[in-house]
């Protein structure tokens, strides 16, 4: 299905928004009808009959009421497609919002953030045309010029098999014109989405490309995709504008020679009265200038159609979810991976299949070398990306497990913590809450966090910035501590969180690991030796795959990339 066949679906299912345009421009079209029969009566009274001012109160009260319930109406049709717009926006909205959250670290992964900013943002903006102006004035014109063809026969049926001949010129003139303009209007899109992604991911990089000189060249990227997307935009409004001047040609005709019959017919040959003829004369530009409206909102509505294709295709794209089941975690436990794999795309890294099995409250170390899959694995445990094969829980598909059981128990410690913008208090707290004032202290001062907290003006009510802006590396990782002091879980991941720290705070966080390990399941992805020897178990990985497990002693003995890697290790401690 077509996203304009599916934007259509959409618009019909808010039945109730349906019909009340359908009502409301049905009633247009009458109230236009009423507006000409009162104008016409009262310049037919007044000029014609020699009537006065007085004689034609209700005439006059009939075309200001006519005047004033047009303009209602109108107003009531926009207001509906207006509504219809914004809450189809916040629809699409939503489920983008959803797709990208089910997967998170999937989508984090796939990198152009920039883009996908741009479609939840701009693409969606753009359907704002089609439900708050194409689909109203489309419903308005399918009936409006029903009516008035109907009310011009009545009176006058030469003139309305003259419309009859020259409207559908319109229709077959806003076809023509329509592919091409679907056409330029995707390349806008385009245009616009590479504006937009490039502008954002240049923006969130710009001290980096500020320390290696190219800012500048960046700069001039901007431009050539901001002129890009204006030429882009100019050829879009030159068709509209072209298919503009067609469409008022078209009219222009089809009304002189309406034009023409009737005065011919009312001058000339005497057949028609002036009531008739300039009753028609005034219906007739009536009849095209709704049709006029129909052309201009079908350029709208071409490009809603662009952008609905990207939306489209963002939220059609395949990607298996993590599904959860409702049975509880258990307190502390044993993990293995059976057949496990994962991959980002079908060609780019992946990982598996893996056999491994974590005792229950034991430490298993995971090592290699960068790009082997260390960080993938325990995104796989952790039930931020969807695995393929088996995950067990104690015997029991981590699938079959209640997602919210299954985080009760976990704590995901990585190099990076992000912090929210808030209080270092609430950044503290973010997994529990309701914590006790006496759980909160504790979990402070064990993470080493009190000391931090007290150097600041307001302690843990010191406000902190998004991403944890005016905190350094080792702070932001003794809140992650203080997070997971407060959690108390039963598995625990650390992706080596004392990497590039100073020698005290790397201290407190060992000591703090270790507190927290005593009465956990623990993996780790390891790179310090002293990490490696303290392990039940060692994991080395090789391109996605398990080379080798066991101690550090066996590993040492069997294995030679372990020696290496070992030795390494010691002479730079040499």
């Amino acid at each position: 299905m077509t996203a304009k066949e599916r934007l259509k679906e959409l618009s019909k299912q808010n039945k109730k928004s349906r019909y009340l345009l359908m009502l409301v421009s049905t009633a247009v079209g009458l109230t236009i009808v009423a507006q000409a029969y009162f104008i016409v009566a009262v310049v037919d009274q007044i000029f014609l009959q020699g009537a006065s001012v007085s004689d034609i109160y209700v005439e006059l009260a009939g075309v200001m009421g006519a005047l004033g319930l047009r303009a209602a109406l109108q107003y009531v049709n926009n207001r509906t497609g207006e509504k219809m717009a914004a809450e189809v926006k916040q629809e699409f909205r939503r489920k983008l919002l959803k797709k990208y959250t089910e997967n998170p670290v999937q989508a984090s992964a796939e990198g152009r953030s920039g883009s996908k900013v741009s479609v939840m943002l701009d693409a969606v903006d753009e359907l704002d045309a089609y439900f708050s102006h194409y689909y109203v004035v489309m419903m308005q014109s399918s009936l409006v010029p029903l009516i008035l063809l109907g009310a011009v026969f009545y009176m006058n049926w030469v003139s309305g098999l003259i419309l009859l001949i020259t409207a559908p010129f319109i229709p077959i003139m806003m076809i023509v014109i329509g592919k091409n303009t679907q056409k330029k209007s995707e390349e806008q899109m385009e245009k616009l989405n590479a504006f937009s992604g490039k502008f954002l991911d240049i923006l969130q990089g710009l001290s980096t490309l500020k320390l290696f000189g190219r800012a500048r060249k960046q700069e001039i990227e901007i431009e050539k995709s901001s002129l890009n997307y204006r030429d882009a935009t100019m050829s879009v409004l030159k068709i509209a504008f072209l298919s503009s001047l067609m469409l008022e040609f078209i009219s222009m005709l089809s009304v002189s020679i309406v034009a023409l019959e009737v005065g011919l017919r009312l001058v000339i040959y005497d057949q028609l009265s002036f009531f008739t003829a300039f009753f028609v004369l005034i219906l007739v530009p009536e009849f095209f200038a709704s049709l006029k409206e129909m052309g201009s909102a079908f350029h709208s509505g071409r490009g809603s159609m662009a952008a609905a294709d990207r939306i489209y295709a963002e939220l059609d794209k395949e990607e298996q979810p993590v599904t959860w089941g409702e049975k509880e975690a258990p307190a502390v436990p044993s993990v293995t991976f059976k057949e496990t794999r994962f991959q980002y795309d079908t060609d780019r890294f992946a990982l598996g299949p893996l056999d491994a099995h974590l005792e229950a409250g034991t430490h298993t170390a995971v090592i290699g070398r960068s790009g082997s899959g260390k960080s993938t694995l325990l995104q796989l445990i952790s039930g931020l990306m969807p695995a393929e094969g088996e995950i067990l829980v104690n015997g029991t598909p981590m699938t079959e497990i209640k997602e919210a059981s299954w985080y009760d128990q976990l704590a995901y410690v990585t190099q990076k913590p992000y912090l929210f913008s808030g209080t270092l208090r609430e950044n503290v707290v973010l997994g529990k809450p309701d914590v006790s004032k006496e759980e909160l202290e504790t979990a402070v001062e064990k993470a080493g966090l009190k000391e931090v907290a007290s150097a600041l003006p307001n302690g843990l009510d010191t406000m902190v910035g998004e991403g944890g802006r005016g905190l350094s590396g080792g702070e932001k990782q003794r809140v992650a501590l203080a997070r997971a002091f407060i959690k108390k879980p039963g598995l625990l991941l650390f992706d080596e969180p004392t990497t590039g720290l100073d020698v005290k705070t790397e201290q407190l966080l060992q000591r703090g690991m270790k507190e927290l390990s005593e009465n956990a399941t623990v993996l780790t992805v390891a790179h310090r030796l002293h990490t490696i020897r303290e392990a039940d178990q060692i994991l080395l990985l090789e391109n996605g795959r398990i080379a080798a497990a066991g101690t550090h002693g066996q590993l040492l003995e069997k294995n030679e990339s372990y020696r290496d890697m070992v030795q390494v290790q010691q002479g730079v401690k040499a």
